[in-house]
């Protein structure tokens, strides 16, 4: 698509939004920022930018008679698709893009995309070292934090790009096409904007809807949506378990991980899960999942297998933080969904003193709360959800529910509670929005309390 002295709206002026204008103006469009903030200081959004020929920055509304200007329309990834005021651009006939389909138009080289429920960003890191270990032009970007359109254009056609790419994210590729693609797991989150879930699948599996035969698709046969999607993907599918033997693929059998061979060859045994520094089972369905997407992309298995040894823990994500006073401390804020939540204190070897609540994502808190097992010797929480979380958890019979104002007063609670031997566990189950800009901001100052203490 040429672009060159076209208006394009970009929707959003957050880091998607900011990299989609800078991309544009490299393509010599003429960008418009938008953002219904009109309380936003269009100075220091310029700041962001920089100095783009013809861009303008719109604040608060878009007025009716300058829609039909725009050639296209670039929304971020907190745009709902079915916002009614997209309409009117649809209504147009103008292409409504996300920041994954405008740098993926324009990358070159070969992408793997990587989308789940959880174990995302833990994935997609290891698959980005693996890449790095191997070949020469790798960058890793999408939801992890890092812009695609920041370096679509710098890539070449010996890149590999290694996405993270959310449901969000998905529902606004057109003709996006991973190489190799995964789908980890799929499990209830964002149904505060899916609705369905029904719909939330959907999504999740749009990252393969432009792939072939000749493409791979990395799919947990240990979910029932994913296994299912297996039987209608159209790429070539390579499936990973944690629970049973596979006659192809890479299978989890008693602590050690195998990759099975097809046609009648036997199963090789590939590396000990103790191995890792890793901890938890969703870890190692993580590492399964990179080995699958790692050996798709022709990695030599002596570098897989060095790469995932030395791995460590992504920030925020069952983070081994300090051990004070005898007490070990986890920060696993990006466990913001009870499924998530579930792997965080599955991975908990001691008795956990557990912070728990925050933003009301719609979500249901049974299961999360029935694998706390005797695991959970009190629980702390916060947030908008702690009152309805605390009801769950009273119809559970758990015992000691705390209820915290502030997170330093949850914190400063789950020091006094912990005694040597225990785990303090920040895992919330929720998002971190109405106490926080996000699960990174969270989890730092959640380590910056537990550098503080005095022990």
């Amino acid at each position: 698509m040429n672009l060159q002295n076209k208006k394009v709206l970009v929707v959003g002026s957050g880091k998607s939004g900011i990299g989609a204008v800078r991309m544009l103006g490299k393509l010599g469009a003429l960008p418009v920022l938008f953002d219904s903030n009109e309380k936003l200081d269009k100075e220091e959004l310029l700041k962001k930018t920089g100095k783009i020929p013809g861009m303008e920055i719109l604040l608060g509304s878009v007025p009716k008679e300058r829609k039909k200007e725009f050639f296209l329309v670039v929304i971020s990834p907190g745009v709902p698709v079915d916002a009614p005021w997209l309409s009117d651009y649809r209504a147009l006939n103008i292409p409504i893009w996300g920041e994954i389909e405008l740098a993926g138009a324009y990358a070159k080289g070969k992408v793997i995309g990587i989308t789940g429920t959880n174990g995302k960003t833990t994935t997609t890191t290891l698959v980005g070292q693996i890449m790095a270990a191997y070949y020469e032009s790798v960058y890793v970007v999408g939801n992890i934090g890092n812009p695609y359109t920041d370096i679509a254009l710098d890539t070449r056609e010996d890149t590999v790009t290694v996405a993270e790419i959310s449901s969000f994210q998905l529902e606004t590729i057109h003709d996006f096409r991973p190489a190799v693609s995964a789908i980890l797991n799929i499990t209830p989150d964002h149904l505060n904007r899916h609705h369905t879930m029904e719909r939330y699948v959907r999504a999740k599996e749009e990252i393969a809807k432009n792939q072939r035969k000749g493409d791979v698709c990395v799919l947990n046969y240990e979910d029932a949506y994913t296994r299912d999607f297996g039987d209608r993907c159209p790429a070539g599918v390579v499936f990973f378990s944690s629970k049973r033997e596979l006659p192809e693929g890479i299978f989890l059998k008693g602590e050690d991980i195998y990759l099975a061979r097809a046609e009648g060859k036997e199963s090789r045994r590939l590396m000990n899960i103790h191995e890792m520094k890793l901890v938890g089972m969703c870890n190692v369905e993580n590492v399964m999942a990179a080995i699958a997407i790692s050996k798709a992309m022709g990695v030599p298995e002596d570098i897989i297998l060095k790469t995932v040894k030395d791995f460590k823990a992504v920030e925020h994500r069952i983070e081994f933080v300090a051990t004070k006073g005898g007490v070990d401390y986890y920060n696993d804020s990006k466990g913001t969904n009870p499924d998530a939540a579930i792997q965080g204190i599955r991975a908990m070897t001691k008795p956990t003193v557990l912070i728990g609540g925050g933003y009301d994502k719609e979500s249901s808190y049974d299961e999360w709360i029935e694998a706390f097992e005797g695991k959970v010797k009190a629980f702390v929480l916060i947030g908008q959800t702690k009152e309805k979380i605390a009801a769950c958890a009273r119809a559970h019979n758990v015992q000691n529910i705390i209820m915290a104002d502030t997170f330093e007063e949850a914190f400063d609670i789950c020091v006094g509670q912990a005694k040597p031997g225990d785990a303090v566990l920040l895992s919330p189950a929720c998002a971190s929005w109405g106490m926080f800009t996000d699960y990174e901001a969270r989890g730092r100052i959640f380590k910056e309390l537990v550098e503080k203490i005095g022990v």
